[in-house]
């Protein structure tokens, strides 16, 4: 398995990882942190890696986080596979696995929620009221857990990783946060691990979400700056069961846009089936 072999270390609770944290700390060394779910895929290796290049020691947490999933989501089915999830983390060089049970992050009489009000309040926070509030939770908990220096995530979930740079600002973190660009299969498709559920039929229609906003990306380019023009150029491409959204956004802000004036990000939540995924693309930058 190179170039590492070595599976990380396990650690269960919260009180051992905090520990072996500051003992980390204290020899003086850098920790690097990627929060995950699970299901690991080779976007995540790829997290992993880049950890791996900026700390000392690595960290990865596996938790799928009961507080970010509604009530109609799938919590209950969402992909679980620890060997292998341990054995891609060997393969990137990862210290430590943090795989913690629920009741350790949210003990007994947790009542505590964060929320980042603006951020959070159009696109995945409008269909899915509570899930970033569950999201900027675990993080935070995560964070005071783990208590890495820096912290790498992926920019598939764009909307996530704009809210956690601006939680660890507005709450004084000082946690270095690292977005790296989405990692896609060779035919364009963001790689997710909700793309497990997908029937061979449904995957080849998923393609068209990688592909309408590449579409609306080279038509911006080429000089179209109405930002509606874009946008329905691009749905008219999808080839899906819903679209919950698709907007053209401010890529520091996530404000609507009617002007491709500034740096943008263009990004879909749709079902496939049952299945939903999101994507999203750079324009402008």
């Amino acid at each position: 398995m190179p170039p590492f072999a070595t599976a990380p270390q396990v650690l269960r609770t919260s009180a051992e990882m905090t520990a072996w944290s500051r003992a980390a700390h204290a020899r003086g060394e850098r920790i690097a942190f990627v929060p995950t779910m699970g299901a690991l895929h080779a976007g995540h290796v790829a997290l992993l890696e880049e950890g791996r290049r900026r700390g000392d020691q690595l960290v990865l947490s596996i938790f799928v986080n009961p507080t970010q999933f509604g009530p109609n989501e799938d919590l209950a089915r969402y992909p679980r596979d620890l060997p292998g999830d341990l054995a891609r983390a060997a393969s990137a060089g990862t210290d430590i696995a943090f795989v913690p049970e629920p009741a350790d992050v949210y003990p007994p009489g947790f009542q505590t929620t964060i929320e980042v009000r603006d951020l959070a309040r159009g696109l995945d926070g409008l269909f899915r009221p509570g899930h970033f509030a569950g999201v900027a939770t675990v993080v935070a908990k995560l964070f005071n857990i783990v208590q890495p220096d820096v912290s790498i995530f992926g920019q598939k979930d764009f909307q996530q990783l704009a809210i956690v740079r601006r939680l660890v600002v507005d709450l004084a973190m000082g946690i270095e946060i690292v977005g790296l660009p989405t990692v896609r299969e060779p035919d364009g498709l963001a790689m997710s691990s909700r793309n497990a559920y997908l029937s061979p039929a449904e995957r080849t229609r998923a393609l068209s979400l990688s592909r309408a906003l590449f579409a609306a990306r080279d038509r911006a380019a080429a000089g179209e700056r109405d930002a509606h023009a874009v946008v329905e150029g691009a749905r008219a491409a999808l080839e899906v069961d819903r679209v919950d959204y698709l907007e053209l956004c401010d890529a520091a802000t996530l404000t609507p846009l009617v002007q491709i004036d500034r740096p943008a990000v263009l990004l879909v939540a749709a079902f496939i089936g049952r299945t939903r995924l999101i994507d999203n693309v750079l324009i402008g930058a």
